[in-house]
């Protein structure tokens, strides 16, 4: 699994080859769906036989699959704790599979496509884009779900759909999400409003790996939460018209923030650049809140647009199973973040200026 590890590591997060790019405040779409095996408990009810047999029987029928032509299969008893959670970072698994019995995940080759087996259900299929791609990202997971239902057989009720572990994924199984990078929002302190506004409409909000987990660096990833009773191209169109008007307000939100004050703005632009051309020790959680302003000062022309997908990438790199794994050995977190801003830095160094020269800057 070593050679795995290795490339993944040595290729972006968002690949140049992939065909849509990520945006101003859009970096990924993705599109997730739960199935289970007819004739086979829930992987958290089954014996570890049982489980070996689903893994046995998935693993056939994932392998036939063309998006995963050239891929690679992955037991999680062949990586290291570590090697599990540089997969987590790069949201190709989730946390709950790296503690489940008997699982694995199939990763395209292009690591845009991702089949979990025995996570909290039998299937847990994934596929990762860049930019506002939802319904591309929806047509390559649907064209999956068939190809796989052509030679498996899923626990299906005509009263409630799809059945699944838990009874918030029941009905298609589906949850859609975007990733956004809302750090006008969250400098205007305008998250907690729109958060409620969403949550009515049923819509949820969570942090860089979802459930449970922090909004690190102004990035958040918003989804659908009901798939009882709706279908599937609804569900997606629905989601699609929120996260249209959560960017509208993020996209005014930067507007006012330059109007009301652009020489504050440019300040923690122009600062946040320092620590990470400059700085020698970086925690992740500082990383991540400079990258994010920095990332800002790309949308507001402070830097060239050719530069966004190393910024991007950088958001990845810094959390701290990459660094760790990029050490080589076992590190304490002082050497983490020696390690991380090196990084940063060597990032940093083909960068040029910031052009606040083509900005007239207002008075404090």
């Amino acid at each position: 699994m070593k050679d795995l590890i290795q490339d993944i590591l040595e290729h972006p997060f968002l690949s140049n080859e992939m065909t849509f790019r990520s945006s101003d405040v859009v970096i990924t779409s993705r599109v997730r769906l739960a199935r289970n095996l007819s004739d086979f408990p829930f992987p958290g009810r089954a014996s570890s036989a049982q489980n070996r047999d689903v893994l046995s029987r998935c693993r056939d029928a994932v392998c036939d699959l063309r998006p995963m032509e050239s891929g690679e299969f992955v037991p999680m008893e062949d990586l290291s704790d570590l090697e599990r959670q540089v997969l987590v970072e790069r949201h190709l698994i989730s946390r709950e599979l790296c503690e489940s019995n008997g699982s694995a995940v199939m990763l395209s080759k292009d690591r845009s496509c991702a089949i979990m087996i025995n996570e909290e259900d039998h299937f847990r299929m994934q596929v990762l884009l860049p930019g506002f791609s939802l319904k591309e990202t929806w047509k390559t997971m649907s064209e999956i779900d068939t190809a796989l239902e052509r030679h498996l057989e899923f626990a299906f009720s005509l009263k409630l759909g799809y059945l699944t572990a838990c009874p918030t994924n029941l009905g298609t199984g589906l949850r859609a999400s975007m990733m956004l990078h809302l750090p006008g929002l969250v400098m205007s302190n305008l998250m907690d409003k729109v958060v409620r506004s969403v949550n009515q409409l049923g819509i949820a909000v969570r942090g860089l790996y979802g459930e449970s987990s922090e909004a690190s660096g102004s990035l958040f990833q918003i989804s659908n939460q009901q798939t009882l009773g709706e279908e599937e191209g609804h569900i997606i169109e629905r989601l699609s018209n929120v996260l249209k008007t959560v960017i509208e307000h993020e996209t005014n939100a930067r507007l006012k923030l330059v109007e009301g004050n652009k020489a504050r703005i440019f300040d923690k632009i122009g600062r946040a650049f320092g620590i990470l051309q400059n700085g020698h020790l970086l925690s992740s959680n500082e990383a991540m809140n400079s990258l994010s302003l920095v990332r800002l000062g790309l949308d507001l022309g402070l830097i060239p647009e050719e530069h966004r997908l190393m910024l991007d990438q950088l958001f990845i790199e810094c959390q701290p199973a990459h660094i760790q794994l990029r050490a080589g050995a076992e590190i304490s977190p002082d050497e983490r973040d020696l390690l991380r801003a090196t990084r940063v830095r060597e990032a940093f160094q083909n960068l040029p200026k910031l052009g606040f020269d083509r900005f007239e800057l207002s008075a404090l």
